[in-house]
């Protein structure tokens, strides 16, 4: 009899022999054990994106549990006209009953979070680095080329300063730098030039929204105090986000539809 075999036998005759799917059963109850040892085991930059990984799945689990959790709710109750007369203190009144719904208020956040970021210019071409820098060669005898110019447009605050020449790697020129922008306004169909206050979003590049250069489709904060727009509660609406639609470089103007 070869080796092992023997062995094989005995589990087949005793039923402890493990199927597939047994295998894997087991294997995902194990899986925690895994987790948590890789958790203690690495460090540096490979932990902080297992910790990243494992955060992301955590918060993802949760809103599956929050989402399908039961909320009791009050519902009209539906039953006979009761005979005779009633007090005038009772005519207003409505019965209600408790009933146990399942919770949809997870899903209509999401649908009203979903909405806010109904972009009007959904998709829009990238921007390459050859694009938006320029290379600018520097040393005495201009050799060096660690510099990059930017030739799109950009907006850099209110506190802005240059760093001294030999630190500063992207310049950023001044004939480029916008402080305002043509915001139109879906519903009013009006459009204002109000003060930007921020790049929120570059779709291109993070390294362009760090930068603060605009391009199309690049999601801005402006200013709209000066609209009178107000919350639900009565407070007044400082910044609000808007999409540049046009090629600012080109124009020079930048043009945005405010996202309500």
């Amino acid at each position: 009899m070869p080796q092992n075999e023997h062995i094989e036998l005995f589990q087949k005759r005793y039923g402890l022999r493990m199927d597939h799917q047994e295998r894997q059963r087991k294997k995902k109850a194990r899986e925690h054990k895994l987790q948590s040892k890789m958790a203690q085991k690495l460090i540096g930059i490979k932990g902080k994106i297992f910790a990243k990984k494992r955060y992301s799945e955590k918060v993802q689990l949760k809103r599956t549990i929050k989402a399908h959790e039961e909320k009791k709710t009050r519902k009209k109750e539906d039953g006979k006209v009761p005979e005779g007369a009633m007090p005038a203190y009772l005519l207003d009144r409505e019965n209600t009953s408790q009933a146990k719904l399942l919770s949809s208020m997870v899903k209509q956040k999401r649908k009203e979070k979903a909405g806010k970021w109904d972009v009007p210019l959904p998709k829009v071409r990238a921007q390459s680095e050859a694009e938006v820098f320029r290379v600018l060669k520097t040393g005495k005898s201009r050799r060096k080329g660690w510099k990059r110019l930017v030739t799109k447009v950009c907006f850099v605050g209110e506190g802005f300063t240059r760093k001294p020449p030999k630190y500063e790697r992207f310049v950023r020129p001044m004939a480029l730098r916008f402080k305002k922008a043509h915001v139109t306004h879906p519903e009013l169909k009006a459009t204002f030039c109000l003060p930007i206050v921020g790049v929120k979003k570059n779709p291109s590049s993070p390294m362009y929204t760090s930068l603060g250069v605009i391009t199309k489709g690049t999601i801005i904060e402006v200013n709209v105090s000066e609209l009178g727009l107000v919350t639900q509660g009565g407070k007044v609406v400082w910044g609000k986000y808007a999409q540049v639609t046009n090629n600012p470089e080109n124009d020079g103007c930048i043009n945005a539809i405010l996202l309500v």
